[in-house]
């Protein structure tokens, strides 16, 4: 790595780390901690809570995703903002008006202790393996193509959101975050413009947005009613409703950050600025993931773009088979990148050219396969998807000196912002609902001051054993998605009744809840749907079954 790439990533990174430890040291009491003294402005609810969910797995994988996929995943995105105009007008007004710490809080005047318990403990499982992985993503990347230690990579990345965090608490997230987003966007628009001015010199924005659109990049909207199909317009309006409504409306870490508003109105602005600045900045990072596509139609690619991978086929027996399919995909990105210039340039023959593109493209698909059967049979253990190494790919192979450095300093930084807003709401959640809820005699301000500090170191370190025990999934970004659908359907139904069915009381609640998460990790397991669908199939579980045990208990008390 050049010295000018590593004097920008470690500039940068300490200078938000430093930013956020003396700005915000010294918090006097929990309100400071747990709330930031509440004060943040919309702008910065806005950007905190936009920045808490834009991990490092949103600038590794999303790219990647539309590399191979296209902007279909953008639908993923599209019920988010009808969820924040919901949650601006039920939860926030009712959050501020009962002046709570975590969401949860609201659930034992409604219900009971052991129903906030519950909650807390569900929010608590999933955030936690959520935390560990948004070490991870970067460090796994990081670690695989620079060479870098794995197991160091988890600890650096942990231990700079630790020192910040536990000093600031919430302010900290809050303050570091803003820097975090502007080192984010600067980073990602300068590797768009420079994708575009790689391009040859024929090949401009338009005749890109050609070539994209030839291989079926930018299917944007998907009206199909096939349930299999993980991304339609359907699930993301639905299921995507539902999952944004559970996360930003009952998950700690997006609460959290909300409730640091000095009023409702300042708390239902940042949350509409979120929603409505998602959905294009989402469909922006794609569209530099379609780019990258278009790059590398005129410009020579691995085999697989996971270089740890490559390097352990390469020097198994498998390895001049590999070669061998290495010197095939050259002579297919040569004749390619010849038809994918004519498709930008040859409208009367743009049919033609456009067939004959696509079945270069599906000889390419089958010689990567086979790649992959290689990579396989050398290993079982490799992993041969390589959605998540693409856009790193092309930052360490392409950018110019110090552009490298930024473009690591904004996956790093997206991993330290999301990771300190989790680090926060588990300690919150930690010291809120169950320490101090259950604890025989009270203690004074300053002894649950130390506790949320000492909660938090407990959970940055769980966070780094999380991330040094991880394992590589189909692709990290669907893998944190996951985990939330398995979760966070069954958390939203316990809210609904809370907020919408004052008929069902506390004792129904908590054994549908039980039932419910039962059924959906079995449901998941089984791969009964894609699992979008889980949010909206475990909030009408527990609202149903809910209702049908209050009924059945009241019948039997007549």
């Amino acid at each position: 790595m050049h010295p000018l790439d590593i004097t920008v990533l470690v500039g940068t990174l300490a200078f938000i780390v430093l930013f956020g430890y003396f700005k915000t040291k010294g918090s006097k009491n929990v309100n400071d901690y747990l709330k930031g003294g509440n004060q943040a402005r919309w702008w910065t609810v806005g950007l905190s809570v936009m920045a808490t969910q834009a991990s490092a797995i949103t600038f590794l994988s999303t790219p990647g995703q539309a590399f191979h996929s296209g902007m279909g995943f953008v639908q993923f995105y599209l019920g988010l903002p009808l969820a924040m105009v919901i949650i601006s007008m039920v939860f926030v007004p009712l959050y501020h008006r009962l002046k709570v710490y975590t969401a949860y809080e609201f659930l034992e005047s409604r219900f009971d202790l052991k129903t906030r318990s519950l909650t807390a403990g569900l929010f608590l499982i999933q955030r936690s393996l959520a935390a560990g992985i948004t070490i991870y993503a970067p460090s796994i990347v990081l670690s695989a193509v620079m060479g870098w230690d794995l197991y160091t990579l988890n600890i650096i990345i942990g231990i700079l959101v630790i020192l910040y965090t536990v000093s600031g608490g919430t302010k900290a997230v809050s303050v570091t975050q803003k820097q975090q987003m502007g080192v984010i966007f600067i980073g990602m628009f300068t590797a768009f413009f420079l994708l575009i001015d790689y391009l040859p010199n024929a090949v401009g924005f338009s005749q890109a947005l050609d070539i994209a659109g030839a291989a079926g990049k930018l299917e944007v909207l998907d009206f199909s009613f096939d349930f299999e199909n993980r991304y339609t317009l359907w699930s993301g309006l639905i299921g995507g409703t539902f999952l944004a409504l559970s996360y930003f409306g009952t998950d700690q870490s997006q609460v959290q950050r909300y409730l640091t508003a000095n009023s409702v109105k300042q708390s239902q602005m940042g949350l509409i600025f979120n929603g409505f600045l998602k959905v294009p900045m989402q469909f922006f990072i794609l569209l530099v993931g379609v780019f990258v596509f278009v790059f590398y139609q005129f410009n020579p690619t691995p085999l697989n773009f996971n270089p740890a991978a490559e390097e352990a086929v390469l020097q198994s027996s498998q390895g001049p088979q590999y070669n061998q399919l290495k010197a095939e995909l050259k002579a297919i990105e040569q004749e390619k990148a010849q038809v994918a210039l004519a498709l930008s340039q040859d409208e009367k023959h743009f049919g033609q050219n456009k067939l004959v593109f696509n079945e270069l493209l599906s000889e390419e698909k089958d010689i990567r396969q086979r790649a992959n059967a290689l990579i396989k049979a050398s290993d079982e253990k490799l992993q041969t998807n390589d959605k998540d190494y693409v856009f790193i790919h092309f930052i360490l192979h392409n950018l110019p000196k110090g552009l490298i450095g930024l473009l690591l300093a904004v996956i790093l930084s997206a991993a330290m912002s999301s990771t300190a807003s989790e680090l926060n709401a588990l300690a919150s959640t930690t010291v809120i609902d169950l320490y101090k809820r259950n604890i025989k005699t009270e203690k004074s301000d300053k002894h649950y001051l130390l506790a949320s500090k000492l909660f938090t170191l407990f959970w940055g370190i769980f966070a780094i054993s999380v991330a040094c025990t991880a394992d590589l999934f189909d692709n990290l970004i669907q893998l944190v998605n996951i985990i939330g659908s398995i979760f966070y359907g069954n958390v939203l139904g316990i809210f609904l009744l809370a907020f919408f069915v004052n008929y069902v009381q506390s004792k129904a609640t908590f054994i549908a809840a039980i039932i419910t998460q039962i059924i959906v990790l079995i449901g998941w397991y089984l791969d009964w749907m894609p699992y979008l669908w889980l949010n909206l199939f475990g909030a009408a579980l527990v609202v149903g079954l809910a209702i049908l045990l209050q009924t059945t208990i009241k019948q039997k008390t007549n």
